[in-house]
């Protein structure tokens, strides 16, 4: 690549040509800050936080969007320059509901330290008229405070850039312009399909899950509720973020362990039902290949995914597999098999998970998810709520000893921990399909042309003298165009995994906010995902049809893959929607 050479507060520097300003800048050393900003989510220069001079230009220019040229000279920290980040951050202030130490952001909020690294107190500098703003908390998964709103749009390119969504925007104009949905309409009004994207990318507290940590610690101190906990698979690569551990630390043992600690009556593990999930889906796709069935098959891990495809292409319903996702499945095992074990009314078990994702508050109140009568899972947490609550039990989670999960429910393999990554469900199951259409045992059991964080992925297996072709998807708007392929003919395929995130699991809506300054320039959905795939590596075994755990629990309840009884407590059904219902 060509390289460039230019000047930064006088220092010489080699840059790539088409760089930015800000990325000069950062390969100086040198931190711009940044508010509207995300790469490749949001490059549209409006905030002007990042305002820098450069020689020759007649006024401060955007940083993030302004490309650098040989010869440059470039000043990131003059009087001017500080200046005009001041005074902007002061009319942002402004406008802006300032209840800091109440706000669920406080400690972790973009404004709050740009205010605090540019001197900027919180002081009345324009005080005057605000912005009308109301709270819409209309969706089931979380809640829209446009009072503390910066509108940096971040939110609006997660959601239409990203996602191909785009039902929020920025309605009026001037002084009363608002972040919102078409004709006023509240968010749980639109097709929004809960993915939390827009969460994930906020940097304030404008945006925010509905929390139920009160309803969590009610159930544990309630004598009469067997109490619960499950935990996804990719939680364990995040969560350490939140208690000062570097990005892609694997916490599980100290997550098990403050588990324990804050009540719960048992400690399990959702990889316990993703391993589960592989021998209905496998056995699924092996009906499906063998017996003339709907292809491709979908998988139906991720409900973001699928409420979208409920309302962006009921046409491919039928391609779905009928599979509940790994969190469904471990609510409904819970209280069907475990109940019976335990000599426990389904009743009176509280299912708590704790998942990466903000869909999965929307999935608990689906249809057809109820397999002893009542809600498979009654409460679903995200991974910052899991970190808030530790947080609100006074646990000294860094200094906690290494923990394992209670059993039978918490034994997994290296299979289901991968499925937090974008191709983990699809090597997961591609190791158990193989061995079982060859009957053979698989010796290599990495299938690396579906790892990664591309947005599509494609790869063809020679199986059992046939060529099984899979393809995967991250991010929905990666999704819709795959799925376009797909309905035109363009492409054909055997087995499709998509996950409504970019990255998978890893970068769900419901994962620790990571800030601007560490996103433009880290990828977070590599670090997690490599601590999955360092934990899948590190275990005994590997492939989900080798689960002691599962295997009992067919032996005793289930019977095998697919039948009946299998059918009625694990799989599930779909409803065509319209959009904006």
């Amino acid at each position: 690549m060509e390289n460039i050479t230019m000047k930064i507060n006088g220092m010489n520097i080699s840059v790539p040509k088409g760089s930015t300003i800000l990325e000069a800048a950062h390969v100086a050393g040198i931190k711009i800050p940044t508010l509207c900003f995300l790469k490749e989510i949001n490059e549209i220069g409006a905030c002007r936080i990042c305002v820098v001079e450069v020689k020759g230009a007649r006024t401060l220019v955007a940083s993030c969007v302004y490309p650098v040229n040989e010869g440059m000279e470039v000043w990131t920290n003059t009087p001017k320059v500080l200046a005009s980040r001041r005074r902007t951050l002061q009319l942002l202030l402004s406008n802006h509901k300032r209840e800091c130490l109440s706000c669920v952001r406080s400690g972790n909020c973009e404004l709050q330290q740009l205010s605090k690294e540019l001197g900027v107190a919180d002081e009345s500098y324009f005080d005057g008229e605000m912005t009308p703003s109301e709270i819409d908390d209309s969706a089931v998964h979380m809640v829209r405070d446009n009072s503390k709103c910066i509108l940096c749009r971040r939110c609006v390119g997660a959601c239409e850039h990203v996602q191909g969504i785009g039902v929020i925007g920025a309605n009026e104009r001037g002084f009363a312009t608002n972040i919102g949905s078409a004709y006023e309409m509240g968010l749980g009004e639109t097709s929004c399909v809960s993915c939390g994207q827009c969460i994930a990318v906020c940097p304030t507290g404008a945006l925010y899950e509905k929390s139920y940590i009160d309803e969590v610690l009610e159930a544990i101190a309630d004598p009469q509720k067997h109490v619960v906990v499950q935990t996804a698979p990719a939680v364990r690569a995040a969560l350490g973020e939140e208690f000062g551990y570097p990005i892609g630390t694997d916490v599980e043992g100290k997550m098990a362990a403050a588990l324990r600690r804050i009540g719960f009556d048992k400690v399990f593990d959702t990889n316990f039902s993703a391993d589960l999930t592989i021998m209905e889906e496998a056995h699924e796709f092996l009906d499906r290949v063998q017996n003339g069935g709907v292809l491709p098959l979908i998988t139906s891990c991720s409900p973001g995914w699928i409420k979208y495809c409920e309302h962006y292409f009921p046409e491919m319903i039928e391609n779905l597999s009928s599979c509940k996702s790994p969190q469904q499945m471990f609510g409904a095992v819970t209280k069907t098999y475990y109940a019976e074990k335990m000599e426990l009314d389904p009743k009176d078990i509280v299912c708590v998970s704790v998942m990466p994702c903000t869909a999965k508050k929307f999935e608990i109140g689906r249809e057809d998810q109820s397999a002893a009568g009542v809600p498979d899972v009654d409460i679903a947490l995200t991974t910052r709520e899991l970190a808030q609550l530790i947080k609100r039990c006074g646990l000294d989670f860094v200094n906690l000893p290494q923990e394992g999960f209670d059993h039978p429910l918490g034994e997994s393999t290296g299979a289901a921990v991968i499925f937090g990554a974008t191709g983990g469900v699809m090597e997961a199951a591609l190791r158990t399909a193989v061995e079982t259409l060859t009957g053979e045992e698989l010796k290599d059991l990495e299938f690396k042309e579906v790892r990664g964080i591309k947005g599509i992925k494609e790869a063809t297996y020679p199986v059992a003298g046939m060529d099984v072709k899979v393809a995967v998807a991250s991010g929905l708007g990666n999704a819709r165009e795959l799925l376009e392929k797909v309905k035109s003919g363009e492409a054909e395929y055997h087995f499709i995994e998509i996950m409504a995130c970019p990255g998978g699991c890893v970068n769900g809506g419901g994962q620790p906010q990571v800030s601007s300054k560490v996103r433009n320039f880290v990828d977070i959905r590599e670090l997690r995902a490599k601590a999955l795939y360092d934990n899948d590596e590190n275990k005994v075994i590997r492939k989900s049809h080798e689960n002691a755990s599962v295997k009992k629990l067919y032996e005793e309840y289930l019977g095998e893959p697919g039948s009946e009884k299998a059918h009625h407590i694990l799989h599930t059904t779909y409803v065509a929607r319209k959009i904006n219902e």
